[in-house]
């Protein structure tokens, strides 16, 4: 299975880079995730449980960061066990480039899932794996730009014109961890 994509986060890149390197942003942000546990400066172990229909697993992994070059780019490296259900791992690349003042995330992301997990079909492990992705960087998003308050978004949206506003940026290499955390957590917890 391979995942690419891009998204844009209303911060500087060395604030996303550090959020994504951050564990207690990281847990705030997996869905079903139990524990992120920095082992050493390249290697996270990540404890996720998930329901998928009458199936729960919990699944235990290492994500492992290759070939970093703060805050520019990283491949990340996922493997992890759910007992019964199954294995995944994959692999991301991801990368952060500056746009203005906000941060473009681009990945691409293999993952190979086994076990019942494998048996499952690759369109519902697809959609629980972008389902877990779009609710790891809709939490990213909010906690690394916090919203304005309301007065401040009442000002800018009559100050602004609708033509002229951007969505916010999301950082790549959590993107690209989200997604290869989904597929690969996704795909075992499907089985």
């Amino acid at each position: 299975m391979q995942i690419t994509g891009s998204q844009s986060i209303a911060a500087p890149r060395h604030q996303v880079w550090a959020a994504l390197n951050d564990p207690v942003i990281l847990k705030g942000c997996l869905p079903g995730c139990e524990s992120v546990e920095r082992v050493s400066p390249e290697l996270f172990r990540v404890v996720v449980v998930s329901a998928i229909g009458p199936l729960r697993a919990k699944f235990n992994g290492d994500l492992r960061l290759t070939q970093a070059q703060p805050p520019e780019s990283c491949v990340m490296v996922f493997e992890g066990q759910g007992g019964a259900v199954g294995f995944g791992k994959g692999q991301a690349t991801v990368e952060l480039l500056d746009v203005g003042s906000a941060t473009e995330l681009r990945y691409s992301a293999q993952a190979q899932v086994g076990g019942k997990l494998a048996q499952i079909g690759s369109r519902l492990i697809d959609s629980v794996a972008r389902k877990m992705s779009d609710d790891f960087f809709e939490a990213f998003r909010k906690l690394v730009v916090p919203a304005p308050s309301p007065s401040i978004t009442a000002e800018a949206d009559t100050a602004t014109p609708a033509s002229a506003k951007r969505s916010s940026v999301v950082p790549v290499w959590v993107y690209a961890a989200a997604a290869v955390t989904a597929v690969v957590l996704g795909g075992v917890l499907l089985r």
